[in-house]
């Protein structure tokens, strides 16, 4: 196994403090003082001081610098260390990337990717890179052979550093990022601040599988940390994940931004009488073999773009496990299905009536504009109240596919249907487990002797007598079901509002 350490390493002392600071790679320019904030660049044997960086706001990431790893490529494995650390702030929020010097002195990127970790490398590409300008959102691109779909494209800024860095950004300038994704995970990386522009490759990663030692210890204690006064009614306020971005107030039900930082001001929006979650906030559930969190509501109204006076709902659980990452479990009116966001982005045909992705063909099973109209709990990316996508749900057969875009970036989900009775079990509410039927429940079994005849008048009876009652009570912003009784289906699939990219 290569060696952890560098072959050689430099330290001299600031030029804004006096203090010691250490480059670890050749080929860093710049340095963050830990003590003074200065932000120093190295020309030779000379550090020089160009002015004092904006202060970290703490995340709670499980990383930190100095944190080591491996990284395995194509069979071999290779240590690294985390040597700098970079917040940037997009349209979307902002997000942390973390730069790493590998033990062949090489270096690689950990960034932040849907509440889950890329891992990505400088790469070199055969051919001119578009412009910018020329690119939009869900295009297909070609690159060295290679056909992608541009996922994202903002306006980019930094807004704190430490540690060593090859290259620090201006601050607080803004940049043009454009992240393209294939169909086989790869996600490609344009950084269009530097000339020529900087491209990186990477594909996503499990942080269990990297090996990191290192990590920040004392959890617990930092969690307790932070707590804060709910910036509308002064109640106290616990964030347990660390990658939070929103969470809401258990007592007055504010939803409050936290992508500034909890030491900063905190942005809040009020929210109408509270909705009351089937599966409640904090609950474990076993499913796919894994113990999963519910850490998140959301409910989200859908319209028929052909129809705007049919408006249907459906509830999104947000899940988390520790090594798995996120996931969401969706109840909608025509069942319940779990789901995933992809790395990689699913090739759209022309017309868009079908979608490949990982060699299976989904069919196109509807189209519909979707908005968030109430959330609970604590969210990875900036979610708000009035959040608006496009979406497009694909099938093929229980296997799911989900699409949704905003202005500026498109998100895939993949899953499958799960039996109502599965999702009662599995968080120990057989007791209330008829509440947990949908209407893609067989209400009655062929090998229950009746006639196909009967059962098919019978089907369609049950079938009267709910529209009808569905159509007199069903309050779309509050259930899941549709205004018009005549639709039979309609939720989306999984996703989330605005939280790809590398937020």
């Amino acid at each position: 196994m290569a060696n952890d350490t560098p072959l050689r390493s430099y330290t001299a002392p600031c030029p804004g403090c006096g203090a010691p600071v250490t480059f670890l790679h050749a080929q860093s320019t710049h340095a963050i003082c830990a003590y003074c904030q200065s932000t120093v660049v190295r020309d030779g044997e000379v550090l020089r001081r160009l002015g004092k960086m904006a202060e970290l706001f703490d995340d709670h990431s499980p990383l930190q610098l100095q944190a080591s790893g491996q990284w395995v490529d194509k069979g071999q494995a290779q240590a690294f260390t985390l040597i700098g650390r970079l917040q940037y702030r997009g349209s979307n929020g902002t997000w942390t990337e973390w730069e790493a010097m590998l033990a062949d002195g090489s270096l690689a990127t950990l960034g932040e990717d849907n509440g889950s970790y890329v891992f990505s490398r400088p790469g070199v590409l055969q051919q001119a890179l578009p412009a910018a300008g020329t690119l939009r959102l869900g295009q297909r691109v070609e690159l060295s052979g290679t056909v992608y779909s541009v996922a994202s494209r903002d306006q980019t800024a930094l807004i704190a550093a430490a540690g060593e860095l090859p290259h620090l950004p201006p601050l607080g300038q803004a940049f043009e990022m454009v992240e393209l994704r294939s169909a086989e995970g790869e996600v490609l990386s344009i950084d269009y601040g530097r000339q020529p522009p900087l491209v990186a490759r990477g594909r996503a990663v499990l942080l269990e599988d990297l090996q990191l030692r290192g990590l920040r210890d004392a959890i617990a204690k930092e969690e307790r940390a932070r707590q804060f006064a709910c910036p509308q009614c002064g109640a106290p306020v616990q964030v347990t994940l660390a990658s939070s971005k929103t969470i809401t107030c258990a007592q007055c039900h504010a939803v409050i931004d936290l992508t500034a930082g909890i030491g900063r001001e905190l942005r809040h929006v009020l929210q109408d009488e509270p909705l009351r979650p089937l599966i409640a906030l904090g609950s474990i559930g076993r499913l796919q073999g894994v113990d999963w969190q519910v850490v998140g509501f959301q409910h989200r109204l859908g319209r028929d773009p052909e129809d705007p006076d049919e408006t249907f709902g459906w509830s999104e659980y947000l899940l988390y496990h520790a090594k798995r990452g996120f996931s969401f479990l969706v109840d909608a009116q025509d069942g319940w299905s779990m789901v995933a966001p992809t790395t990689g982005a699913p090739q759209l045909s022309g017309d868009g009536r079908t979608a490949s992705y990982l060699g299976s063909r989904y069919e196109l099973r509807e189209r519909y504009a979707a908005e968030t109209d109430y959330v609970a709990g604590e969210f990875y990316w900036p979610v708000q109240r009035g959040q608006k996508t496009q979406n497009r749900d694909f099938a093929k057969g229980r296997t799911l596919l989900s699409m949704e875009q905003t202005a500026g970036e498109i998100t895939w989900s993949t899953g499958g249907q799960l039996d109502s009775a599965t999702v009662a079990q599995a968080f120990k509410l057989d007791s209330r487990k008829d509440l947990f039927k949908r209407s893609d429940a067989a209400p009655l079994s062929v090998a229950s002797g009746m006639s196909r005849t009967t059962i098919v008048l019978v089907v369609l009876l049950v079938l009267v007598v709910l529209l009808v009652a569905r159509c007199d009570d069903c309050d779309p912003r509050r259930e899941n079901c549709s205004q018009n009784s005549s639709r039979s289906s309609g939720a989306s699939y999984g996703g989330f509002s605005t939280g790809g990219g590398h937020k």
